[in-house]
């Protein structure tokens, strides 16, 4: 039978993992899901990732593209990867693509969240999957940031050291801070992202949010101001890559449509946006 191609989305906690890609020191997410996949085919399979996380980085909607050497049902074949990889790595659906298809280059945009828990406990059952940040955020100020981070800027300031391109400017399509309970959801959609840019962005704002720092000081960052200036890079614990969009695949959302579990991620009064008043 003619081979075919595939899109997947993948799930997995990161903490495990050196990170998404295929690496010489560390086992990446990348390595797992080639190997289930290659259990399946004749020969190996080779997939690409729609973005790269790092290490202890957590993924519910990210994006695969692979070739398989048959048709495959894709029911069954979500099934028979799922056998084949470890419980804290998932496949949530599989989708045939055409052939130019390619996770990465047909990304349309990539969405991050990161989700903060704040009070003086946290439940036992979160570590490690949230940034447990005793103080409560002052939410009016956080979404004050977030419109501030939206648009194109110069993020040189939200790059880790040593890893910035000679071109750091980069367009935040929308950016929104949401509250639930006790905890805090911080969600960033871009085309692209610089090298620990999300995480640097949770820390700025968390500077702000608790008065620590102005929204003068973040105007100033987001004009080229060096990585030295800015606060510090919240943990990779929090931050799961969300999704993905594309135009050949089904807008699905992750495990609900725009909510967290099938359900929304409002605070009690309803303003739960950044960037709509």
């Amino acid at each position: 039978m003619s081979p075919r191609k595939y899109a997947a989305r993948i799930a997995y906690r990161g903490g495990a993992y050196s990170g998404w890609q295929r690496q010489r020191e560390g086992l990446g997410v990348q390595e797992v899901l080639e190997e289930a996949l290659s259990r399946l085919a004749s020969g190996p399979v080779r997939v690409i990732g729609a973005g790269r996380t790092d290490k202890g980085v957590h993924a519910v909607g990210q994006v695969a593209s692979f070739r398989m050497d048959r048709d495959w049902a894709p029911e069954r074949l979500q099934l028979a990867a799922n056998f084949h990889l470890p419980e804290d790595v998932r496949v949530m659906g599989v989708y045939p693509v055409s052939e130019h298809f390619n996770a990465r280059r047909s990304a349309l945009w990539r969405e991050y969240r990161y989700f903060i828990w704040h009070g003086w406990v946290c439940p036992p059952h979160l570590n490690g999957l949230v940034w447990w940040r005793k103080v409560p955020w002052a939410i009016d100020r956080a979404r004050a940031a977030c419109r501030l981070l939206e648009g194109e800027h110069d993020f040189r300031a939200f790059c880790k050291t040593g890893e910035c391109p000679e071109r750091s400017v980069r367009t935040l399509e929308r950016v929104r801070c949401r509250r639930w309970g006790p905890m805090t959801v911080l969600s960033v959609r871009a085309p692209s992202f610089l090298m620990n840019m999300v995480r640097i962005i949770v820390g700025n704002v968390d500077a702000v949010a608790r008065g620590k720092k102005s929204l003068d000081w973040l105007e100033a960052l987001l004009a080229g101001d060096e990585r030295s200036r800015s606060a510090v890079t919240a943990p990779a614990c929090g931050l799961y890559f969300w999704r993905a969009g594309y135009r050949e695949l089904p807008d699905e959302g992750t495990l609900g449509r725009d909510g967290f579990w099938g359900g929304s991620l409002g605070s009690p009064d309803g303003r739960d946006s950044a960037g709509v008043g």
